[in-house]
C-alpha cells in the first residue's frame, strides 16, 4: 500500500452507473483519508486504430475523445458533489481499461471500481477486469457493490496467511475511522492435517474442533487492537465453506475485506478463491489486499 501524504484514492469511471457509484464512494473514502480524489478513463479507441477526433466536417464537440472528456468531467462533478472541499482531478489515458488501472497503481492509496461497466472500461465485469486489477494492482482495490450500510461493522477475512495479515491491518484501520467494531470472521470446514502425507481423520469433535480454530483465529489476531488504538474487535469462527460463510456475513457489513490469496489457494492463481467468490457475491463493498509478490 502506497501511504505517501500525496498518494491519491483513483477510481476508474466510463460514464455508466455503477462507475458513478464508484466515484460516489471513492470520494467519501478520499474525503475520510484526506486525500486527493483521482478520476482516470481507459481511452481505448487509439489501440484499435479507431479515429477519436471528429471529422472535418463534424459539429463541433464532436468525436471520441471528446464524449470522453465530457464523461470524465460529469464524473469529476459527481465527486465534487459528493465532498464538497475534495480535491479532484481528472484525466483520459490511452489504453486498455485493466492496463491503465494498474498502471496507476504503484502511486495510488487506493484504486476504486464499479462491478460493471461499459465504453472505455468495457467488461467492467466482476470476473474480468474488476478481478485483474485485485490480482495485478500494488495497492488495495476497492469493488463497489452491494448495499453502503454506514452503521454496520467493517467484515475482515482471516485465515492465518500473510495476505489475511495485511487484510486485518486494512480492515482496522477503516474500522477506526468509521467508528465501527471489526469483525474478524475464520471459515473452517475439516481439522488440519499434521504434516505432509497426513490423512484428516474420518471422526472428530466437531466442538473441540470449533474451540481450537478459535484460539487459532485470536491468535493470528494478536497485536491488532494495540496496532490500532480504539479497535473493537469481534472474533468468530464458522464451520462451513469460506465464500459462503463470507458472502453470507457481507449481508450484516458495510465493508468486507478480503486478502488476495490465502492458506490453501493453489500457487499460481493470480487471485485466490475467496476473493473471487466475494467480488461475485458480496452484498457490500469489497476490499482486496494483495500479500508481498
Amino acid at each position: 500500500m502506497n501511504s505517501a501524504n500525496n498518494a491519491a484514492v483513483v477510481v476508474g469511471v466510463d460514464g455508466s452507473e455503477p462507475a458513478l457509484r464508484a466515484v460516489r464512494l471513492a470520494a467519501t473514502e478520499a474525503a475520510r483519508r484526506g486525500r486527493p480524489l483521482r478520476i482516470v478513463h481507459g481511452f481505448i479507441w487509439p489501440l484499435l486504430h479507431v479515429p477519436a477526433s471528429p471529422a472535418p466536417d463534424a459539429p463541433p464537440g464532436g468525436g471520441l475523445r471528446h464524449q470522453a472528456r465530457e464523461l470524465v468531467d460529469a464524473a469529476v462533478a459527481e465527486a465534487e458533489a459528493t465532498a464538497p472541499g475534495l480535491t479532484v482531478s481528472g484525466e483520459i489515458i490511452d489504453g486498455e481499461a485493466a492496463a491503465v488501472l494498474v498502471g496507476e497503481s504503484p502511486t495510488a492509496a487506493l484504486l476504486v471500481l464499479g462491478d460493471r461497466g461499459l465504453g472505455g472500461f468495457s467488461a467492467l465485469v466482476v470476473g474480468s477486469v474488476a478481478v485483474q486489477v485485485a490480482a495485478y494492482a500494488d495497492c488495495p482495490v476497492l469493488v463497489a457493490r452491494g448495499a453502503c450500510r454506514p452503521d454496520q461493522p467493517v467484515l475482515v477475512a482471516v485465515d492465518g496467511s500473510e495476505a489475511s495479515r495485511l487484510a486485518a491491518d486494512v480492515a482496522a484501520e477503516a474500522a477506526v475511522a468509521r467508528g465501527v467494531p471489526l469483525a474478524a470472521v475464520h471459515a473452517y470446514r475439516h481439522p488440519g492435517s499434521s504434516g505432509p502425507g497426513d490423512m484428516q481423520p474420518l471422526v472428530y469433535d466437531e466442538a473441540a474442533l470449533h474451540g481450537e480454530q478459535q484460539r487459532m483465529l485470536a491468535e493470528w489476531l494478536d497485536g491488532l487492537t494495540g496496532r490500532h488504538p480504539g479497535l473493537r474487535l469481534t472474533c468468530r469462527a464458522v464451520h462451513g465453506r469460506p465464500g459462503t460463510v463470507l458472502a453470507e456475513a457481507t449481508r450484516d457489513a458495510q465493508l468486507a475485506v478480503v486478502g488476495g490469496q490465502g492458506r490453501g489457494e493453489v500457487t499460481g492463481l493470480l487471485l485466490g478463491s475467496v476473493s473471487q467468490s466475494l467480488l461475485h457475491h458480496a452484498r457490500c463493498p469489497v476490499v482486496v489486499v494483495r500479500g508481498p509478490r
